[in-house]
Formats: C-alpha cells, sequence, structure tokens
C-alpha cells in the first residue's frame, strides 16, 4: 500500500492494483492537480471539506473510468447534480469490491460526530480499505464512534469544531492500529498548534505512546 496526505482529510490510496481517492474537499487542492489512472473517490459525508460539489465535477470529468462512492446524502447530492452515472451509494457494514476484486472497502458507521445544536448532524460513513496481502487502512471521516475491526492503519481527525483532544485519544486506543495512525484534518491549525496534537495523540493513544506517520508535505509512503 502507498499513502499520500493530499491535504486536510484528503488521502490517496495507491493499493492491490486500484488508486483511491477519499474525501477530496475545498480545503485540499492537491487532489486536483495532476492525478493520473484513479478507480474511485470516496466520500464520507457532504462537508465541503470532504467534498467539493464545484470542483468534483472537473475531477470526473479527467477520470472518466472513475466511480464515486458516496455516503447516501452525498449520494443523492450528486445525482441532483446530474451525477447518478457515477455514483455508487454506499451502506454501512455492505462491502464493496474494487477493481476483480483487487482491492475491497467496507462502509462504517451512520452519523457525523456532534458539532453544536444548531448545526444539523449529517450522515456520515468510514471507509476500511484491504487488500490481499497489505495493511488494512481505516479512514472514519468526521465520526469516532464506529467500529472498524482490527486495522493497522488508522486516519486520525487531528482538529475540526466537532473534536475533543481527549476524545481523539481515547479514540485512538480503542482502535488500536497496530502499525500506527496517519494525522488528518489538520487544516485550521497553526504548524505550533498541530504539532502540540500530534504529541498528545503519539505520547497517549496507547500505553507507551502509538507510532505518528506525519504524511504532511512528505509525499508517499510505502507500508
Amino acid at each position: 500500500m502507498q499513502i499520500t496526505h493530499l491535504g486536510h482529510a484528503c488521502l490517496l490510496l495507491e493499493v492491490g492494483d486500484q488508486r483511491i481517492l477519499i474525501d477530496p474537499g475545498n480545503f485540499s487542492d492537491a487532489a486536483y492537480a495532476g492525478l493520473a489512472d484513479l478507480t474511485a473517490v470516496v466520500i464520507t459525508h457532504l462537508h465541503r471539506d470532504h467534498y467539493d460539489p464545484e470542483r468534483l465535477p472537473g475531477l470526473l470529468q479527467d477520470h472518466p473510468q472513475v466511480v464515486v462512492l458516496a455516503e447516501p446524502q452525498t449520494a443523492e447530492q450528486l445525482t441532483e447534480a446530474g451525477l447518478a452515472g457515477r455514483t455508487e451509494r454506499m451502506v454501512s457494514g455492505e462491502r464493496i469490491a474494487l477493481g476483480n476484486g483487487s482491492a475491497e472497502l467496507t462502509p462504517v458507521g451512520e452519523q457525523h460526530a456532534f458539532i453544536h445544536p444548531y448545526v444539523p448532524r449529517v450522515g456520515n460513513l468510514g471507509v476500511v480499505v484491504r487488500a490481499e496481502g497489505e495493511p488494512v487502512l481505516y479512514h472514519p471521516g468526521d465520526a469516532l464512534d464506529a467500529e472498524p475491526g482490527k486495522v493497522d492503519l488508522l486516519a486520525v481527525p487531528v482538529n475540526a469544531p466537532w473534536a475533543k483532544v481527549a476524545e481523539t485519544i481515547e479514540f485512538v486506543r480503542r482502535v488500536q492500529p497496530r502499525t500506527g495512525i496517519i494525522p488528518i484534518h489538520d487544516a485550521l491549525l497553526s504548524p505550533t498548534g498541530r504539532g502540540m496534537y500530534l504529541q498528545h495523540i503519539g505520547d497517549f493513544g496507547a500505553d507507551g505512546g502509538v507510532k505518528v506517520l506525519d504524511l504532511k508535505d512528505q509525499g508517499p509512503l510505502d507500508c
């Protein structure tokens, strides 16, 4: 598996013979530049920092072979935008085979994390990505309560209006990724603040600490 962090919540996974782009939102400019041979785009929920309705159609035009795997509310918006033929509605717990089965994606979860009473909650489906002989990765979108099962790599939202670092640490401790965590969802942070968050999560995300695989501005990681 090769993993590239393309800004904020967006990851590019090269797994099996698939190139999967997860959550290319409007904080992730790198997600729209110079990509080739994408096979799937995954959208965990409809918030704009995960799904950019103005830029996604152009991305799909540049990659005519791509299918969009979307959380149901997002899939409805894509259908209304004329992209029904390119969109597959994800269902929690229902596995999706990619390519000829060389990779598999399982949506998990239900709702976006609670922000405050004045912001309606929307659907959110995290995704667990597997391929024979490769690490298992979980990207939760914007929720910390789903059950992904045993995973090697955990994408961890570092900061958000809905996030509390104590809850983030408990999330990492509950999931117990075998290899380490990949920080995501960090566009609102200064470098100093981001470093403080990573220090807390790394030091306390497991007894004895958890390995932080920080890919920000680092290029791809081979796992």
